[in-house]
């Protein structure tokens, strides 16, 4: 794996025009094991009442999950996709920043399963997700 900062450049500049950009997604840290991302709790990101919408907490899930097997695999070589998601939405926030964190579970040649916890700007568990990708050979 490169070095941190080269790490977190090349995952932030492939979120143009992307998903990601729309969300305000931006990738914060990463470690042998983990990747971290934050996205902005906005009306852009509300459901109808004014809280965050699940669907945006598991774009953020899947946006930081998907990426932590991409670092640990080779890209000329393999492509990584979601095959199986999870979420437990736990507590509703109205603004701020969320943080979602991704660990693997299990690192395996052709499947990884990733925990991602969400949290807010006060630590407390927002949404808990598993993810589990699938590791493929490009033809």
């Amino acid at each position: 794996m490169n070095s941190k900062e080269q790490s977190l450049t090349y995952l932030n500049s492939l979120c143009k025009n992307t998903l990601m950009e729309t969300l305000d997604i931006k990738y914060t840290d990463v470690g042998d094991d983990f990747l971290v991302a934050t996205m902005p709790v906005t009306s852009k990101v509300h459901q109808p009442d004014g809280v965050l919408n699940g669907g945006a907490s598991m774009a953020l899930a899947e946006s930081v999950g998907s990426p932590a097997s991409m670092l640990f695999v080779d890209p000329k070589k393999f492509m990584v996709r979601g095959i199986s998601f999870t979420a437990n939405h736990l507590k509703s926030v109205k603004s701020g920043l969320v943080t979602a964190t991704a660990k693997f579970i299990h690192k395996g040649r052709t499947t990884h399963l990733i925990e991602i916890k969400i949290t807010d700007e006060f630590g407390k568990l927002i949404s808990h997700c598993k993810l589990t990708n699938i590791i493929l050979p490009k033809k």
